[in-house]
């Protein structure tokens, strides 16, 4: 599946670049963002660079740039049934992750992203379910869940993160029919 470039009101989703290296490696070397989501803060621009190439290659991973200034601030993606490990149960559901530079935390431009993804989700990509979880004290994505309309679901104990250390995870899934639901209000 190719990616695509959505737009919003304020921000750009779209396929990451090897020229966005520097602003990626700007947020993500930033040990308040990367550690909440599970993740190791960027060390070097090569580190970003491999993590470019590596990682945010995936099939529906995008880069969200500000309109205003055009530099990736974040990441947003849609990690599909038979891509992701945690969640997804059936071919017709899916995974949302997302992060955003430290600086631009409650200005609401993930959860925009979100409902971009979310529309492309049960539209184009035709799917019966999204996924979005977050580990315990992530109070920032938990919003961003309830924001964007997923329903809690179930939380899994002593789950080992990606840095290796155990955690809470906490699950919200969104369905078509929720999610028709609140686009008509």
């Amino acid at each position: 599946m190719k990616n695509v470039t959505i737009e919003t009101a304020r921000l750009v989703l779209r396929p990451w670049r090897e020229d966005d290296t520097e602003a990626l490696y700007k947020y993500a070397s930033d040990e308040a963002v990367g550690p909440a989501a599970g993740w190791p803060r960027h060390t070097s621009v090569e580190n970003s660079l491999e993590v470019i190439k590596n990682v945010f290659s995936a099939p529906e991973t995008y880069a969200v740039i500000l309109k205003s200034t055009g530099e990736p601030v974040g990441c947003c993606g849609v990690m599909l049934a038979n891509t992701s490990p945690s969640t997804a149960n059936g071919n017709a559901e899916a995974e949302i992750g997302y992060w955003i530079g430290r600086v631009y935390w409650g200005q609401g431009l993930i959860p925009e992203a979100v409902e971009a993804l979310l529309a492309r989700c049960f539209g184009e990509l035709k799917l019966d379910a999204v996924w979005c979880g977050y580990y315990d004290g992530n109070v920032k994505s938990k919003r961003v869940c309830e924001k964007c309309g997923f329903v809690y679901h179930h939380t899994n104990q002593d789950v080992v993160s990606p840095l290796g250390d155990v955690r809470t995870e906490h699950f919200h899934l969104l369905t078509k029919d929720n999610y028709k639901r609140n686009v008509a209000e």
